[in-house]
């Protein structure tokens, strides 16, 4: 095990011993970090990966895949060999608890795992306490391979199902129409407010467009499950053969007992420079962080963004260097495939949409996935 070094804003040292630096969860900002550490050489440390599953899944491509237009290894990224090329161990196991202040990471399989700097891009969860009574007919979109998995399983019956979409976010919109494309009869569920929220009036025209011509039907309202379906607010039932919920992430329960400062929603609250505003060792990324200084929309491309100024400040958090932040700029692209070739681009308040978008968003995606599978 590593040593306890004291570790303060100046930097880390730990006599003769090797710094353990811990990644913790295979997500988006961490892909970075392991490529930093491949081309450059981080001296006096014992690198671990620990994720849940060898392959991350790239979020920009599932949608593509759930409509049958990508195969599932067109968008898996194999963590073993970035791990190999990184000098990182890669543990396959799931965290399942955190003691901050000893510096211990705890794991589904009992081990626990003490660290000099850790980094935490574990994802958010799917609240789905309320949508049990459907059983089965449940589908949350995380984690994102059983999600994959079920999806999969759930198409194998053939087309002609009734499947609800619960969330009317962009991810929500991008789910609804792959699956209309898969030859389902789907429904999107989201009260009038949570209808591409955050977006210009003309990008949620857009989006009603593409769900009309989709053959979608939208339900301004929030629902409840009962064994028979889906109750939305005027009491109507709506039976289902399967619910996706993706109404927007949670913090991982775990995060509660960590001792870590965290946001009112229980997320890991760091700075500008991703480290956790109460424990210097500490770094965060993506889905289970919130920002003390900003608001940010939970979406994978901060992650991927992040990731680069992640790296730097892991390697400034060891040699004592200053730190950087990330700032991310005043309008994010998003690219929303419709599932029929076409692709809603979303710059601002600025939205458009055609085929020629689609091209651009496949060499987009196309090019993130090449970046991380290339062999050195």
């Amino acid at each position: 095990m590593s040593s306890k070094a004291g570790q303060g804003q100046s930097g880390m040292t730990g006599g003769n011993h090797p710094q353990r630096v811990i990644l913790a969860g295979g997500g988006h900002a961490h892909l970075a970090v392991l490529a930093d550490w491949a081309a450059h050489v981080l001296p006096g440390t014992e690198r671990i990966l620990v994720t849940r599953e060898r392959h991350l899944a790239y979020s920009g491509m599932l949608p593509g895949w759930m409509a049958g237009r990508y195969r599932a290894e067109e968008l898996l990224i194999d963590l073993a060999p970035l791990a190999e090329a990184a000098g990182a161990r890669l543990v396959l196991d799931d965290v399942v608890g955190l003691d901050a202040a000893a510096r211990h990471l705890r794991l589904a399989s009992g081990e626990a795992l003490s660290f000099d700097l850790l980094s935490l891009a574990t994802g958010g969860t799917i609240a789905t306490e309320g949508f049990a009574a459907l059983g089965a007919r449940l589908l949350p979109v995380r984690p994102v391979e059983r999600f994959m998995a079920g999806w999969q399983a759930f198409c194998a019956a053939g087309p002609g199902q009734v499947v609800a979409v619960v969330g009317g976010g962009a991810a929500g919109v991008e789910l609804a129409l792959a699956a209309a494309r898969r030859g389902h009869h789907v429904h999107l569920i989201a009260p009038a407010a949570g209808f591409m929220p955050g977006h210009g009036g003309w990008a949620r025209r857009l989006a009603r467009t593409a769900l009309a011509r989709a053959g979608v039907t939208i339900h301004a309202s929030m629902a409840r499950a009962v064994s028979d379906g889906l109750v939305l607010d005027d009491g109507t039932i709506l039976p289902l053969d399967l619910a996706i919920v993706a109404t927007g992430s949670g913090p991982p329960g775990w995060l509660a007992d960590s001792g870590l400062a965290l946001d009112p929603s229980g997320f890991l609250l760091t700075g500008a420079d991703l480290r956790s505003t109460s424990q210097p060792a500490i770094f965060a990324a993506g889905d289970i962080a919130a920002r003390a200084d900003l608001v940010l929309p939970r979406a994978g491309v901060h992650a991927v963004k992040a990731g680069p100024v992640l790296a730097a400040n892991l390697r400034s958090a060891l040699t004592g260097t200053p730190l950087r932040a990330y700032q991310p700029g005043k309008r994010r692209l998003a690219l929303l495939a419709t599932g029929d070739g076409r692709t809603i681009a979303l710059w601002g308040q600025f939205a458009a949409a055609g085929r020629w978008l689609s091209r651009v968003k496949d060499r987009i995606d196309r090019g993130f996935i090449a970046r991380y599978t290339r062999r050195t």
